[in-house]
């Protein structure tokens, strides 16, 4: 009866963001806790947990899991060695397993530790030993560091964007895992580095040029030989030193055509890198077209601010542009700023407040906006999410209406993937003339299919798609788009573990 120890450490962030974040900036669960928890929705250890509890004899070891209650800043030294100590506690307690499944974002940084993914590896393999097979699971954002391939069996990764699959690649891990466990495949890792930060909608799978790479990494895990393969296309507001794209195939022992296929996926990716990018709309041209729009919603696209991506959520770049611009369509804007909120709370459902929206969290790039607003609703914050089910928190949240302008505002960033922050705070965006959409790319259905216009805006934030206004300065120079004339040189590097 193999033992199969699970874990997780998720967290995606921007290094750009000024604010750090903290412990309790996760969702932090053990044991039978954390089982409960993932079999009520479809994530990667949902997935995982499926195969497992549909394989007889195998026995789930449920260790530990810190999952980001949203994307954020940097995480602070304190937290993460919190987190990580904790982390290899549970790796410790488990006891003698046969093999483990590892649930990851790839995007982490904090504030000693650039890497933090490659370290808890390099720690969990020095307390399991050398002999037990692990098998990591990443999203296709995350930056696949050597230490992650060193220390790992195999690497498994998301296939789609925006994502939808994080179930499937929790079955696909927990799969692939049994395989290696059981002795039936022995794998070997091919990885290609590409030079490029990306952005834009050639990144949507389905439709974009980044699908063709993808599309051939799925042709790999279908032959008889293919076990994982993907493409990484890294966060660029996570600047660490490995921050890049990288092309990834596993094989059952067949190192050549792992190499020869990660360069396959990796050539495909470099001969469409150069339309990775978003044409972007000055504020003073958003303004205009918002002006200037008649029928159905306008979706209002500042992904600089997107939470998710790590970004402070506290913009209010478009709301104080539609304001000076003298816009009277009815607006929908999510933001953060935890003391409009308190004074929301102190005032009461139906006061008006003279208050200041925005800013609060990066005042560098963010100067609050002086607004007089009636009290809607308020409530805790907490909700489930539309996509995939998960636990939510954003903290006390208030809904504030200013004229035409309504405000969802909560206390601390959220995920905003989705219209889960709106809906569950009484507000349909159909309903309104536009909508501030704090994400780059949604489900189609959540607002792409029936807003009348998108528009991506070049605002200030910590999530810019306007990559060289960022400001790298620790990933490999030169990279596209922060250089000129950039080369791609084809290598590979080779990873096998022996057993």
């Amino acid at each position: 009866m193999p033992r199969i120890l699970i874990a997780e450490c998720k967290q995606e962030v921007s290094t750009f963001n000024p604010q750090l974040s903290g412990y309790d900036d996760f969702a932090i669960r053990h044991g039978d806790e954390l089982l409960r928890y993932h079999r009520r929705v479809r994530n990667e250890i949902g997935g995982a947990l499926s195969v497992f509890d549909a394989t007889d004899g195998v026995e789930i070891v449920a260790g530990y899991s810190a999952a980001f209650i949203t994307s954020g800043g940097t995480l602070a030294k304190e937290a993460w060695q919190r987190i990580a100590r904790e982390f290899l506690d549970s790796v410790r307690e488990a006891g003698a397993v046969d093999a483990v499944y590892f649930c990851m974002h790839g995007a982490m940084a904090s504030e000693d530790e650039l890497d933090p993914e490659g370290y808890l590896m390099a720690e969990a393999r020095k307390i399991l030993g050398e002999d037990i097979p692990i098998v990591l699971s990443l999203d296709l954002h995350g930056i696949l560091t050597d230490r992650m391939v060193e220390h790992s069996d195999a690497i498994v990764a998301y296939h789609t964007y925006p994502h939808v699959d994080f179930y499937e690649t929790g079955q696909r891990a927990a799969r692939l895992l049994l395989r290696i466990e059981s002795g039936e495949v022995k794998p070997v890792t091919a990885k290609v580095a590409v030079p490029a930060l990306v952005r834009g909608d050639e990144l949507i799978t389905s439709s974009g040029r980044f699908g063709e790479s993808i599309r051939i990494a799925q042709q790999v895990e279908g032959d008889t030989v293919g076990l994982s393969a993907g493409m990484f296309i890294g966060n660029p507001f996570t600047d660490v030193p490995s921050l890049q794209t990288y092309s990834f195939v596993v094989t059952d022992n067949d190192p050549e055509l792992a190499k020869r296929e990660a360069l396959r996926i990796a050539d495909r990716f470099w001969e469409h890198h150069a339309k990775m990018r978003v044409p972007l709309a000055s504020l003073d041209t958003m303004a205009s077209v918002a002006c200037a729009h008649r029928e159905g919603t306008l979706a209002l696209v500042d992904a600089a601010d997107a939470t998710s991506s790590g970004a402070s959520g506290d913009s209010n770049a478009v709301l104080r542009k539609l304001v000076e611009a003298g816009f009277k369509g009815r607006t929908l804007v999510p933001i953060v700023d935890a003391e409009a909120v308190a004074q929301a709370f102190a005032a009461g459902v139906s006061a008006t407040i003279q208050t200041t929206i925005g800013g609060s969290v990066d005042p560098e790039r963010f100067q609050p906006l002086e607004m007089t607003a009636t009290v809607r609703s308020l409530s805790d914050g907490h909700f489930h999410s539309e996509s995939f089910g998960e636990q939510w928190f954003a903290g006390p949240t208030a809904v504030l209406e200013s004229e035409n302008f309504t405000l969802v505002v909560s206390s601390r960033a959220v995920n905003l993937y989705d219209r889960s922050f709106f809906y569950a705070h009484g507000q349909n965006p159909k309903a309104f003339d536009a909508v501030v959409v704090k994400s780059p790319h949604c489900q189609h259905h959540m607002y792409a299919d029936w807003c009348t216009q998108m528009v991506n805006i070049d605002a200030p934030g910590s999530a810019s798609a306007n990559v060289p206004y960022l400001g790298h300065t620790r990933c490999p120079r030169p990279i596209f788009p922060l250089d000129a004339n950039v080369p791609f040189t084809r290598q590979t590097q080779l990873f096998q573990r022996s057993h």
